[in-house]
């Protein structure tokens, strides 16, 4: 059997443009040319998407899970790129001095990936989390890449989320090559 769709050459176009105009886009680079995410972070004040990522021993985890404590999302597309294993460094050596608080590194890694990493750094501190059974992750958090060589994996973000589970902090990093502001991401934790 052969179903043979047509559609309107007005209505189709017309829904497309109207669907670019309601998500907006994160517009980043990658060395200096523009790359786009699926979207943008949630808004501060909203509450934040509920997430089930899989952890180093392939277990799940999700936010829930975190209810009642401050967490910070440090998203990035792998641990296996300099500025990505440096920003799990700095939330490691940071993450146990801020009281009711936990570090949450995600990409797009493999469980297997982050856990060699996190046992040769010694880094822990921080819950390395995987997406790789989650692609809504990146859509709801509006930071799976969608053009450029990277289209697929997660783009550079910081979302911190209090303890009610509302966004209270986002940076989405322009370039890809760029650390996140530490500093910025770690007194929202205070405020």
């Amino acid at each position: 059997m052969v179903i043979i769709i047509c559609f309107d050459e007005f209505i189709v176009p017309h829904a497309v443009k109207l669907f670019l105009k309601e998500t907006q886009m994160a517009k980043i680079t990658l060395k200096g040319n523009a790359i786009e995410t699926v979207g943008s972070l949630p808004a501060i004040g909203s509450a934040a998407p509920d997430f089930t990522l899989v952890k180093t021993d392939l277990s799940e985890t999700s936010l829930k899970d975190y209810r009642g404590k401050n967490v910070v999302l440090n998203i990035f597309p792998s641990i296996d790129t300099g500025v990505c294993a440096a920003s799990a460094r700095k939330f490691n050596s940071e993450a146990s001095s801020h009281a009711n608080s936990v570090v949450l590194c995600i990409s797009a890694d493999l469980p297997f990936a982050f856990k060699r990493f996190c046992e040769a750094e010694g880094l822990d501190k921080v819950i390395p989390l995987s997406v790789f059974r989650a692609a809504d992750f990146g859509k709801n958090y509006g930071q799976t890449i969608t053009t450029g060589p990277l289209a697929g994996i997660l783009a550079r973000a910081v979302v911190v989320i209090d303890p009610q589970g509302k966004v209270k902090y986002t940076e989405q990093v322009p370039e890809i090559g760029q650390e996140p502001d530490y500093q910025a991401a770690l007194q929202s934790l205070a405020a």
